[in-house]
C-alpha cells in the first residue's frame, strides 16, 4: 500500500469501526456526568484517541518483532476487555443506585479512564496484523488517522451522553454502567466467536 486518497479513506473507515466501543463508553461517561466541563471532555476523548493510535502501532511492532508471543496474547484480549468493562460498569451501576437518593455524583477518575481506554482499544492491537506489510511511516499515518477519528467520535458521544444525562439525571449512572457491561459482553462474544 502506498499513500493515496484510498489509503486515507480506508484509514478513516478503520477509525470509525474501531471507535464504536470508545463512542459507547464516551456516551456512558457523558450520561454519568451531564455537567462535565470541556476540559474533561477533551481529556476523555484524548485518552481514547491516544490509545486507539498506540494500539495499532504496538500491534505492528509486535508483528515485526515478537509475532508468536502476540498471537498467543491475542486469545486473551476478549477476556481482558470483559473483565475491565464489567468491573467499571458494575461499579458505576452500584454507585448510581446508591446515589439515587440525591447524593452528588463522582466524576471519572484518571485510573478509571485509563482502564476504559485500554479496554476499548485492546482489540485495535489486531490492526497491527492488517498493516504488517506497511512501512513504518504508513503504519504511523494510519494509526494517527484512527486516533483523530476516534477523538472526534468520542467528543460527539460525550456530548450526546451529556444531553441525555440531563434528561435522565437520576438514573444516568446506572444506564451508563449497563452500557459498559454490555460493551464488555459484546467485545467478549466477538472475540471468542
Amino acid at each position: 500500500m502506498e499513500f493515496s486518497w484510498l489509503f486515507i479513506l480506508n484509514s478513516i473507515l478503520f477509525g470509525i469501526g474501531l471507535a464504536m466501543d470508545a463512542f459507547s463508553v464516551s456516551l456512558a461517561n457523558g450520561l454519568n456526568e451531564p455537567g462535565m466541563p470541556a476540559s474533561r471532555v477533551v481529556r476523555i476523548a484524548g485518552t481514547f484517541g491516544i490509545f486507539q493510535t498506540a494500539m495499532p502501532l504496538i500491534g505492528w511492532v509486535c508483528i515485526h518483532t515478537i509475532a508468536e508471543t502476540f498471537e498467543s496474547f491475542h486469545k486473551l484480549v476478549p477476556w481482558i476487555a470483559l473483565a475491565l468493562l464489567l468491573f467499571i460498569g458494575i461499579r458505576m451501576i452500584l454507585e448510581g443506585i446508591r446515589n439515587t437518593a440525591g447524593e452528588e455524583k463522582k466524576s471519572l477518575r484518571g485510573r478509571e479512564l485509563l482502564v476504559q481506554g485500554i479496554a476499548t482499544s485492546i482489540d485495535a492491537l489486531s490492526v497491527g496484523f492488517t498493516i504488517a506489510d506497511y512501512q513504518f511511516p504508513l503504519a504511523l499515518t494510519e494509526s494517527v488517522i484512527i486516533g483523530v477519528v476516534t477523538f472526534g467520535i468520542c467528543v460527539a458521544g460525550i456530548h450526546l451522553g451529556r444531553k441525555l444525562g440531563t434528561k435522565l439525571e437520576r438514573w444516568a449512572p446506572v444506564i451508563g454502567g449497563i452500557i459498559l457491561v454490555l460493551i464488555g459482553i459484546e467485545i467478549f462474544i466477538k472475540g471468542v466467536i
